[in-house]
């Protein structure tokens, strides 16, 4: 959980466009990313807690004290792509329909309540996200909202905004800037990491891994990992389809989810950090092929990653 990435900080990708990726891997080390016009530029997502974004505010002055931040875009409403914001409220801050729906649902106080649960869910999520600060976060939500897509004049630098979600959340926006041949995915892809499908359905991610893979671009910049090509996006549609198919065949057989997560095996998929993200990408995959299921909570499901992760007393 813990892998180094490099490089980290800004990393100039050219045309005017950057990244801001960790140091180090893990749950909620998220990425973030700046496209600059004449005069202003668009930041695509904030970080987990205060600190982080304020470093990353700081490391990306070389570039904003010249064009200052207009515009934030939030690709999706997990708190490690918008808990920051409150350091930008000047700017326009942007959003899809569906990502303000679940900022609304799951914010920071939700949050601390779960890291500070005496249970195997809090004992886990202590674990995985104890490195954050939530304590000084006041939720600021987007100004503006958008459906399916829209266009940012940004200086003189389009960038296209398409939500391709419902997906790994409620809404989930990809960010196009043509002219650089580069695309900011949010959590529609992970490098080195396992995706994790919180809503579903599945035909929506794959669907979007597809129009990925059909832009004209060189450069992804996933929610997590290290920039990349399109091979990740291959990497995580064939994921998600074996996972969807693993699944379906337990389902079929009339294994229960939390019996079907213990008992795939992942394969060449093994080595990507995080694979306890499986017993929720299983439980969605149930309730698509059964809607009758009731939905879990974010502290149940977190309880099976638990179980996933370390099947023992006391995690």
């Amino acid at each position: 959980m813990a892998s180094v990435l490099s490089p980290a900080g800004r990393i100039d990708l050219g045309h005017g466009c950057h990244a801001w990726v960790p140091g180090t891997a893990g749950w909620g080390m998220s990425n973030a990313g700046l496209v600059t016009g004449r005069g202003e530029s668009l930041l695509v997502d904030t970080l987990y807690d205060l600190r982080l974004t304020r470093a990353m505010l700081d490391g990306l002055a070389p570039v904003t004290d010249a064009a200052p931040v207009s515009t934030v875009v939030n690709t999706h409403g997990n708190g490690d792509h918008w808990f920051g914001n409150q350091l930008v409220a000047h700017a326009e801050i942007i959003a899809a329909r569906g990502s303000l729906t679940d900022m609304r649902q799951v914010g920071p106080a939700e949050m601390r309540a779960l890291t500070s649960a005496d249970t195997a869910a809090g004992r886990f999520a202590r674990r995985i996200f104890g490195r954050f600060d939530y304590s000084g976060v006041q939720p600021v939500l987007p100004h503006r909202v958008f459906d399916g897509e829209t266009v940012l004049d940004i200086g003189g630098t389009e960038a296209r905004l398409i939500d391709v979600g419902p997906a790994h959340s409620a809404g989930d926006t990809i960010v196009h800037v043509p002219h650089a041949r580069t695309v900011y995915t949010g959590d529609i892809v992970f490098a080195g990491s396992t995706p994790v499908i919180w809503h579903g359905p599945f035909a929506n991610w794959l669907t979007a891994c597809d129009l990925l893979l059909s832009l004209d671009v060189d450069i992804i910049v996933p929610g997590h990992g290290p920039v990349t090509t399109k091979e990740a996006v291959r990497t995580v549609r064939d994921y998600l389809s074996y996972v969807h198919e693993q699944a379906t065949a337990r389902f079929s057989a009339g294994m229960p989810a939390e019996a079907a997560g213990r008992d795939i095996s992942l394969g060449r998929f093994a080595d990507l950090d995080e694979s306890e993200r499986l017993a929720v990408n299983v439980h969605t995959v149930y309730r698509e092929l059964d809607p009758s299921l009731p939905p879990l909570d974010g502290p149940r499901l977190f309880g099976r990653m638990a179980d996933l992760a370390c099947p023992c007393p006391g995690l």
